[in-house]
């Protein structure tokens, strides 16, 4: 993290040091080359400043870490480590199925084009709900979950494609792939957290690398 952040720090340093060397001196702004560094003290160092900032803090919402850091998440991340193969979330998160720092972000962002965009203004109502209202109790979705975020990774994949169960019946697969047919439906893949039947669940308890 500090890597990363590294170039925001400095950049920073650098603003304050020369926007506090014009207010102390700010006769130095009637050469050319003061007014230049006045410019660049004042309004590109900061707006590279906000940028990187803006950047940097995007990419960190996006986390596992950043996602269960609410205390109303906790049980989530609980359930990310359910041994059982019945619970979807946990075998994802527990085979890397899914990346583990991004667990969150990867599965409950739209897959559409702009899905990234709208990911980001739902996480801003996360924020405000969490330190301003009242969250839900369970947590719901926005919207029913669309096959097209398991399909993102799982299309043409043998497992998927060839599946037992996906081929019981004609048409099966490709109600599945149409989104007809819910692949959290009743009977299908319907385990997915149950943060609420936590206590009486086995846990896997190997290290998260």
């Amino acid at each position: 993290m500090l890597e990363s952040t590294a170039p925001l720090i400095a950049l920073i340093i650098i603003s304050i040091v020369l926007a506090g060397t014009l207010a102390l001196r700010p006769s130095i702004t009637s050469a050319r080359a003061g007014k230049m560094l006045a410019f660049v003290a004042l309004l590109v160092f900061p707006v590279m400043a906000g940028t990187l900032g803006t950047t940097e803090h995007l990419k960190r919402s996006t986390s596992t870490q950043f996602c269960l850091s609410c205390h109303i998440m906790e049980d989530y991340g609980k359930s990310l480590r359910i041994d059982d193969r019945e619970y979807m979330p946990a075998v994802h998160y527990q085979n890397n199925l899914i990346p583990r720092d991004h667990a969150c972000y990867t599965c409950h962002t739209n897959y559409a084009m702009f899905g990234g965009v709208q990911a980001k203004i739902k996480g801003l109502k996360h924020v405000y709900v969490n330190y301003l209202g009242a969250a839900e109790d369970p947590i719901k979705l926005y919207e029913p979950y669309n096959n097209r975020e398991c399909l993102h990774c799982h299309l043409g994949s043998r497992s998927f494609e060839e599946g037992a169960t996906h081929l019981q019946e004609d048409g099966h697969l490709d109600a599945m792939k149409r989104n007809e047919l819910s692949c959290s439906s009743s009977g299908c893949h319907s385990l997915i957290h149950n943060v609420k039947g936590l206590k009486d669940l086995p846990f896997w308890e190997g290290e998260v690398k």
